[in-house]
């Protein structure tokens, strides 16, 4: 964003809102950015949890089971 669109936004808001209620909407907006910030990270730190493997319990895995012979009976 160039600096005049930047000073055309801030133009329209002060006629918008006024200049009493334009310091309060920048506290609104800058809290509101914080908070959406925060939900991000949190949701990015469950899934970083997510995919992080399990730890082993000390125990190495049982073998799968081993499939039985097959038998071919002849008469």
């Amino acid at each position: 964003m160039s600096g005049a669109e930047l000073l055309l936004l801030l133009v329209i808001a002060l006629l918008v809102l006024g200049a009493h209620r334009l310091p309060e909407a920048g506290r609104m907006l800058g809290k509101g950015l914080r908070d959406f910030q925060r939900a991000l990270n949190e949701a990015r730190r469950a899934v970083d949890q997510d995919r992080e493997p399990t730890r082993p319990s000390g125990r190495p895995p049982s073998p799968p089971p081993s499939p039985s012979p097959s038998r071919r009976l002849s008469d």
